[in-house]
């Protein structure tokens, strides 16, 4: 297969599969930007609204409401910067870990359960796969 069509549909392939293991959501239930900042808090620990936004990539505006939302759920706390008291801090609470384990516990169950169905030369092909796609990833 020539690099453009392989590109292509490998494009395509890792687009279908991210969104099929992106339905798999715990209880909440949240949309991808909402549990994203979950998992940026779970990964970093606390952070000030503009930080998440910058990671994330997103105008603070925006961030401040899903950050707002989150709070609101009881996923996220917000208290005052000790070194800056006109910003805030943002964390995870218990139950914002809790999300977090969840979603990733039915991801991989989910993934898991197909992989099983799939023989172990088509596994083997796959981990290989694996390992290309985190090559191509980090250049």
């Amino acid at each position: 297969m020539e690099t453009p069509n392989l590109a292509q549909d490998l494009r395509r392939a890792l687009s279908m599969a991210s969104r099929r293991v992106k339905a798999e959501r715990g209880d909440a239930g949240l949309p991808d930007p909402q549990f994203n900042v979950l998992v940026m808090l779970h990964a970093q620990g606390e952070m000030t609204p503009g930080q998440l936004a910058e990671a994330e990539r997103i105008q603070p505006p925006s961030m401040t409401r899903t950050v707002n939302c989150l709070v609101e759920l009881g996923l996220a706390t917000k208290r005052e910067n000790p070194s800056d008291g006109r910003q805030v801090l943002v964390d995870l609470t218990e139950a914002g870990r809790a999300e977090v384990h969840e979603t990733r516990r039915r991801r991989n169950a989910w993934l898991t359960a197909r992989l099983s169905e799939l023989t172990a030369d088509e596994r083997h092909r796959l981990a290989e796969a694996a390992e290309l796609l985190r090559k191509i990833a980090a250049s």
